[in-house]
Formats: C-alpha cells, sequence, structure tokens
C-alpha cells in the first residue's frame, strides 16, 4: 500500500516522504538496537541526516534551509519515526525547540551566528523549560536572571531537557523569571551557550525509553551571559514559548504516527511468518481484526497531524487542531504498540524487537510537550468550557 495514496500530498511532498523512509529504512533502523542498548545518540546519522536538509527544512535558505515548510519536516519525523523515536525526536527537538525560537524571535545578529549551523546538522540546542516544580505549570517557573554589569546572571534548575549535552550542542535557551509586571512574574528567554562558567549539564537520565535521544537536568549557579543574549523581547518568553509548543505539539503527532505505523507493519509482517498449530498467525481473524484497527488509528492520526499542520502553513488558527493531533496521535502510537506487543507474543518483550522499544518509547508520548490532560483542557477552552 502506499502509504500517501490516500492524502492530500503534492509529489514533491511524496518523494520527500519516500526518501526519508528509505534512510530511516537502510541506515536508521540497522543501528537503532544498538543505539538504544548502549543509550548512545549517533552523531555521524545525525550529521547525514543534516547533509539531506532535515534540520532545515522549514527555515528559508538565506539562513542555510531548504525553503520548505512544516508540514515537509513533519513528514521526515513521522518516516523516521517509524523505525527509531530517539532520532525522530533528536530532529523534532533540534527544528521546534532548538532553531525555531531563533528564527522566530531573535535579532538578525543572532539568526545570523546560529541557524546555519543549526539548519545544517552540524550543531544542536536545547530549550530549558520544565523545572523540578514548574512542568504544565510553567508559569510557576523559578529560575531567575538579573541584570548586572551588562550581564545576565542566572540562577536555577531545568529538567528534562532535550538535545542538551551531545558533543555538538552549542546552547540552551532558558526561560527566566527576569522581574514582575502587574503583581505577575515576567518571564523572559535567555540563550545561554555550553561551557558557560556556573552552568552545568548533569549525567543523562536513565529514562525507560527513548534511550539514545540526549535529555539531561541543567543547574545555574550564577551563570553569566551578555545582556545581548536575551531572545526575543523582555517579559514575552513565556507567551512565545506557547506559540512554539503549539507547533511542537504537530510535530510530536507526526511522530507518533510514524510509531503507530512501525507497529502495524512490524505485526503485520510478523503474523505472516509465525506458525501457530500449523497455520500461518494472520489465518486468524483476531489477529485481523487487532491489526486492522491498529491501522485505522494510524489513519486517524495522520489526518489529524495534516489537518493542523496545513492550517499552520496556511497562517490559519490551529492550537486546537495541534492539540486533537497531539492528543488522538500519541494514543494511537500507545495503543499500537500494546497491541504490537500482544501480536509478537514473548518476542515483544524482547528489546531486540522493534515493537518492544515502541510499547517504551510511546508512553512519553502522551507527556511531552503537554500532557494528554493539557490537550484535552485546549480543546474544553476552545469549547467554551473552561
Amino acid at each position: 500500500m502506499d502509504t500517501y495514496t490516500t492524502y492530500d500530498v503534492t509529489d514533491d511532498e511524496r518523494e520527500l516522504a519516500g526518501l526519508v523512509r528509505e534512510f530511516a529504512d537502510t541506515v536508521i533502523a540497522p543501528i537503532a538496537y544498538e543505539a538504544d542498548r548502549t543509550h548512545t545518540l549517533p552523531l555521524d546519522v545525525v550529521a547525514q541526516m543534516g547533509e539531506m536538509g532535515l534540520f532545515g527544512l522549514p527555515f528559508p535558505e538565506q539562513y542555510g534551509g531548504q525553503g520548505g515548510d512544516y508540514f515537509a519536516l513533519c513528514l521526515a519525523i513521522e518516516a523516521i519515526g517509524r523505525v527509531d523515536q530517539s532520532l525522530a525526536i533528536t530532529l523534532e527537538a533540534g527544528v521546534s525547540l532548538g532553531a525555531s525560537p531563533v528564527f522566530r524571535f531573535g535579532t538578525e545578529e543572532q539568526k545570523q551566528e546560529y541557524l546555519p549551523d543549526l539548519l545544517a546538522g552540524r550543531a544542536l540546542a536545547g530549550f530549558g523549560l520544565t523545572e523540578p516544580d514548574a512542568g504544565s505549570d510553567a508559569g510557576a517557573t523559578r529560575t531567575t536572571a538579573r541584570l548586572d554589569g551588562g550581564e545576565w546572571v542566572i540562577n536555577g534548575a531545568k529538567q528534562f531537557i532535550t538535545n542538551s549535552g551531545t558533543g555538538i550542542t552549542r546552547f540552551v535557551t532558558v526561560t527566566a523569571v527576569t522581574g514582575e509586571k502587574d503583581g505577575r512574574k515576567e518571564i523572559s528567554t535567555i540563550i545561554v551557550p555550553n561551557g558557560t562558567a556556573g552552568f552545568t549539564v548533569e549525567p543523562a537520565y536513565d529514562k525507560v525509553g527513548w534511550h539514545a535521544s540526549d535529555t539531561h537536568p541543567l543547574t545555574f549557579a550564577d551563570a553569566r551571559v551578555p545582556e545581548g543574549n536575551l531572545l526575543g523581547e523582555q517579559g514575552r518568553g513565556f507567551a512565545n514559548f506557547l506559540h512554539i509548543l503549539d507547533e511542537g505539539r504537530i510535530a510530536i503527532a507526526a511522530l507518533a504516527t510514524g510509531a503507530a505505523e512501525g507497529c502495524v507493519d512490524a505485526a503485520a509482517d510478523y503474523v505472516h511468518t509465525r506458525m501457530v498449530f500449523g497455520q500461518p498467525l494472520a489465518s486468524k481473524q483476531a489477529m485481523q481484526f487487532m491489526i486492522a484497527r491498529m491501522h485505522a488509528r494510524v489513519h486517524t492520526a495522520r489526518l489529524a497531524w495534516h489537518h493542523a499542520a496545513r492550517l499552520r502553513d496556511a497562517g490559519k488558527p490551529f492550537k486546537t487542531e495541534a492539540a486533537i493531533a497531539k492528543m488522538v496521535a500519541s494514543d494511537a502510537a500507545m495503543d499500537n504498540a500494546r497491541d504490537a506487543t500482544q501480536v509478537f507474543g514473548g518476542n515483544g518483550f524482547m528489546n531486540e524487537y522493534p515493537v518492544a522499544r515502541h510499547y517504551r518509547d510511546s508512553k512519553i508520548l502522551e507527556v511531552g510537550e503537554g500532557t494528554t490532560e493539557v490537550q484535552l483542557l485546549v480543546i474544553a477552552r476552545a469549547l467554551g468550557l473552561a
């Protein structure tokens, strides 16, 4: 079945998706188990992704981008998510949380300094929002930054920060309280280069899944950066990030759709080769119905993120549609991973099988970049219910 036959995609978009799927199958899939087992982000593969232009897909050519749109980026993320979620999230976060804030809110000088390497995949960047006491309630941020002699002095801690400690990480952008206005915290975003005195990238987490993805807690103890490292307008950091987060939810939905499809592919192949009582497992109607339902989930999730991405690229409101896509697709990924593991039986519990990795990896899709409950709240507000 041609994955995109029934979807509204152009010939160029179909070609891009095919190229990335082939790359995922021939380059990423063969090393995915070992990278997962050793908790190692394969930077050589990241470099190849950069050479393909994947990190620059939605950015203009003047900064080294491909001049494409967000839909194209999501096609690439979905294709990689089929075979390896760790590398898919590396791409998603590298664009949505690393390069996009600089492109959208940075000065021309900041864009010229940082974007060429980020868009070429020669460098990665992280975004420090979440804290021990500030997750979904990002307004509870405790990290502070004060001006002193033309420098921001930053103190605080961040957690669960993707792409923050790789060998090619150049900086993290952090949210910090920079003052108070009308009795409310003024939150700004500041670029903190790796290697800054007082900025410590703590040891990587021992995670349930996404083992090959780079994730660290960060601490700041009187870390000093130039005043010019402010990203965007002072006091607009939280509002700006909410827009970035809405876009990121579409990309996470695309990743989740890819993961859900990877489970369908693996299960459909397995039931044709697995013999039970002298017959292939595929002959059992229970298996046929289970995999058919899995395919339906993929179809629904893909339609949801396609719609949200098209709205975003057309400059139309997409906040609610992004929330719907993220919720539907993450549910599909988790449900399909559970069902695929059941199809595989005991083999589904072995990490060398991709369905086992999808089973571990997919849970975070219901949590990261806004929990399912946050998506429901966004949808409820759009309906005038909250």
